[in-house]
């Protein structure tokens, strides 16, 4: 069996309240992706809420399934915020609102 080295990519992405890194990161089982704004994370279920919190950041998480993971930070998009800190509750977030909407508030928190 050949291991092949893990993958991962970055890339600016543009939204209506400006612009946030997508991170999407593979290995041989698995994967996570996320989008990095000034003010804080949209990710994916990886990301532990709890420890994100003791360090009082604005993290807000989707959760994919394994039959849809998210896999690119496009993915998160359209999927459902499931968990947030409560920094990123006091910007605005909320449990139900599109990821997409999540980074919208997390950039206009940075200006």
């Amino acid at each position: 069996m050949s291991e092949s080295i893990p993958r991962t990519v970055s890339r600016t992405l543009e939204f209506d309240n400006g612009s946030a890194i997508g991170i999407s990161n593979r290995w041989n089982q698995g994967q996570y992706c996320s989008i990095l704004t000034p003010a804080g994370i949209v990710g994916c279920g990886i990301y532990d809420i709890d420890t994100a919190a003791e360090f009082d950041l604005a993290i807000a998480i989707c959760k994919g399934t394994p039959e849809v993971p998210l896999v690119e930070p496009e993915d998160l998009y359209d999927s459902l915020i499931v968990n947030a800190t409560a920094r990123a509750r006091e910007l605005g977030i909320e449990d139900g609102m599109t990821g997409r909407d999540a980074v919208e508030i997390l950039l206009a928190a940075s200006k």
